[in-house]
């Protein structure tokens, strides 16, 4: 396991530990990519949507680990501000240009953790009329409670705030490689 040395410290903020390393951060991306392709062998009309900020170091590598062509949209939502906690007040910032309907649909993730913005997004993605609506998350806390449970995981993640490979604190830790608690 690599040693905290490099950029542990940011805006006040230490890194405590290094959860997931970089290798198998990468290894399981793969391993997904590879679920999804087999998943969507028939369709010719799969849209990965990316749910900004966090997911887009995530999203960039599965969309290279998915052997079918596809297409590639974002949003952004937000319900953490600066804290450490989510507020429960899921805002929708940007709403994505590709049309949902008759699409084989992916809301990409970087972590289900209380289960608020899936809550607050699916309905209205789901009212756009896709052929399907799956969800694929790096990161699921087990005392989320959403309603609908992502069907790809990457890592099942302890109960610690988590930065790195696009995750923040207050937009710090995002550079990192690997996956570590604050």
């Amino acid at each position: 396991m690599p040693e905290l040395t490099e950029n542990t410290q940011l805006g006040g903020q230490s890194l405590h530990r290094i959860v997931f390393p970089e290798e198998d951060v990468q290894r399981r991306v793969r391993e997904l990519g590879e679920e999804i392709t087999r998943t969507y062998q028939a369709s010719d009309r799969l849209l990965l949507l990316g749910l900004l900020k966090g997911s887009f170091i995530f999203m960039a590598d599965l969309v290279r680990a998915v052997h079918l062509p596809l297409h590639v949209d974002f949003l952004v939502a937000s319900s953490y501000g600066s804290g450490t906690v989510s507020s429960g007040d899921v805002r929708l910032l940007y709403d994505p240009e590709a049309s949902l309907k008759g699409r084989a649909v992916v809301l990409v993730e970087d972590i289900v953790d209380t289960g608020t913005t899936l809550d607050r997004l699916l309905p209205r993605l789901e009212a756009r009329g896709p052929t399907s609506l799956e969800i694929c998350t790096l990161l699921h806390k087990r005392a989320s409670s959403p309603t609908q449970v992502p069907r790809w995981v990457g890592f099942e993640a302890p109960d610690e705030f988590l930065v790195g490979y696009g995750l923040d604190y207050a937009e710090d830790f995002r550079h990192l490689p690997y996956i570590a608690s604050l």
